[in-house]
């Protein structure tokens, strides 16, 4: 049987600022720009959570979408929305919180929740044309 990849999508409002810490002032602005301001700034995040796998023949889905949506709301949703990502979100006290990290630290969050059978991919667009992907280490 061949595999087929079902996807979720949600949204998320979150506030960061990309910076680091060991940086002065001038070295984050060169790199981070606007996105270094100091008083944050927000974004409205689409996310993408797609599975794939084996059809089930018993019950004809590659994983059930409810119990999907309900993974990504606890583990994504709660965590992040309406949320200081620097200041609120454990992972990220030592971590730039940028898509990329964020990508990886919410395909590390699901992981555990999907079968290893399973292949896991998190697509974050940070912006309608800013978008990341991450489907796992190599």
């Amino acid at each position: 049987m061949n595999n087929v990849t079902v996807s979720r999508k949600a949204h998320f409002n979150a506030a960061h600022r990309l910076y680091r810490k060991d940086w002065d002032d001038a070295q984050n602005n060169a790199v981070f720009d606007k996105c270094s301001n100091p008083y944050y700034h927000g974004h409205n995040y689409e996310l993408i959570v797609s599975v794939t796998g084996k059809i089930d023949t018993e019950t004809g889905y590659v994983m059930d979408m409810k119990v999907l949506k309900d993974l990504i709301k606890e583990h994504v949703e709660e965590p992040f929305d309406h949320k200081n990502l620097n200041e609120q979100v454990a992972e990220f006290a030592s971590l730039n919180p940028t898509a990329e990290n964020m990508a990886v630290v919410i395909w590390e969050k699901l992981r555990p929740h999907i079968t290893s059978a399973h292949a896991l991919s998190v697509t974050l667009y940070e912006t309608p044309r800013n978008f990341v992907q991450f489907s796992g280490p190599n």
